[in-house]
């Protein structure tokens, strides 16, 4: 039996054991943390992310090596495939994807337009990236933070100062100018071993405090003619990047919608939060593909099988039986305790077209519980 070492428990570490399972692949963990959500599907070991030692023993025997973020450190893969292990996505996806100023400089070598952004340093350069790109701005750090952390908006120059402390413990800095961006929207794609490339539809997401709250796949819209276009840009954005990354397993691409343009906000080296939807919404899942990719399996298809969305629960899970009660709903649960600003589940929904689906969400609007995130 083929078995895939996956580095990180979370719930995304869960779903891909579960198509793993699926596949007859066996699957075994590790994580820094102790009863994390994949423990319900394979061994767990316990052990930092950057003890290189403690990770090469916990690869020993595996076929594949991957992970299910992009938090795990580069040195620690690096030595993963010095010591002989086969890890998918490789180092390069990593790596640039670890630090936003070269993921931004690494896509636009590729012409995928960004942001206007630039590196800041101390106050001084701060105040002059904030005259050159202008107000309001987001500074970030460069490295790290994820559903809104991280960050802080500036809307006037005076607040630069106070920007700059509260991120003094966050290390790099890169300013990145604001996008008046009509909506979100991403792309998802897998790449095989051999080079093959399937994408699903373009998806369009809704963000609420820094976290995403929906991702919406219209069986209807995506066929409408003003907005393919955007979908074939973006799939030759993805797939520039996967090929110049030589990427292996699923890869996201964040973009900004603004008129007809597409702008590229970030890229994960992973399966995605925005897929989910995909485990009943697609012939096949973003999770099933990239173990079909890591293990080189024949990828599967990513038709849709109807409108689909996928709501995100923050900080608490609805009741499941209201759920069950929705048609074409179904709750995945991650077994979290409750906690303020927290993804404890989501819940996806399927419908043959957009009016039902719209039906569907309003219904589980009804019973959602008060959103604490």
């Amino acid at each position: 039996m083929t078995t895939l070492a996956i580095l990180g428990g979370g719930q995304l570490g869960w779903m891909l054991g579960l198509a793993a399972k699926a596949l007859g692949i066996d699957t075994r963990f590790l994580d820094p943390s102790t009863g994390v959500t994949a423990g319900a599907v394979g061994e767990v070991t316990t052990a930092s992310l950057d003890d290189a030692e403690a990770v090469i023993n916990f690869a020993g025997g595996a076929d594949v090596v991957t992970y299910e973020w992009e938090g795990v450190p580069a040195s620690t893969v690096e030595a993963l495939i010095n010591a002989g292990n086969a890890v998918h996505p490789g180092i390069a996806s990593l790596s640039v994807s670890q630090d936003r100023l070269i993921e931004k400089q690494r896509l636009q070598a590729l012409g995928i337009p960004v942001a206007p952004h630039a590196e800041v340093s101390d106050l001084d350069s701060l105040q002059r990236a904030l005259r050159s790109l202008g107000l309001p701005a987001i500074l970030k750090s460069r490295r790290g933070g994820y559903d809104g952390k991280s960050q802080v908006v500036i809307r006037d120059e005076s607040d630069s100062e106070a920007a700059l402390e509260t991120l003094t413990s966050a290390g790099e800095l890169i300013l990145e100018g604001f996008i008046p961006f009509d909506r979100e929207v991403s792309i998802i794609a897998v790449r095989g071993l051999d080079g093959e490339i399937k994408t699903w539809p373009l998806v369009e997401n809704l963000h609420r405090n820094g976290i995403l709250r929906l991702s919406r796949v219209s069986s209807e819209a995506l066929q409408d003619a003003v907005q393919s276009p955007l979908e074939a840009l973006a799939i030759q954005y993805v797939t520039s990047l996967l090929e110049d990354l030589a990427h292996v397993g699923v890869l996201t691409l964040e973009l900004f919608v603004k008129g007809d343009q597409l702008i590229a906000n970030e890229f994960a080296p992973r399966v995605h939060n925005s897929g989910h939807w995909s485990i009943e919404g697609s012939k096949t899942s973003q999770f099933e593909n990239h173990v079909r990719a890591v293990t080189g399996l024949p990828l599967g298809e990513t038709d849709l099988t109807g409108a689909s969305a996928m709501v995100n629960c923050i900080g608490v899970l609805p009741d499941p039986h209201s759920i069950a009660a929705i048609t074409g709903a179904h709750l995945h649960d991650y077994a979290k305790s409750p906690r303020r600003g927290r993804k404890v589940g989501h819940i996806t929904l399927l419908a043959p077209n957009d009016s039902d689906l719209d039906a569907s969400l309003s219904a589980l609007f009804d019973v959602l519980p008060g959103d604490d995130g």
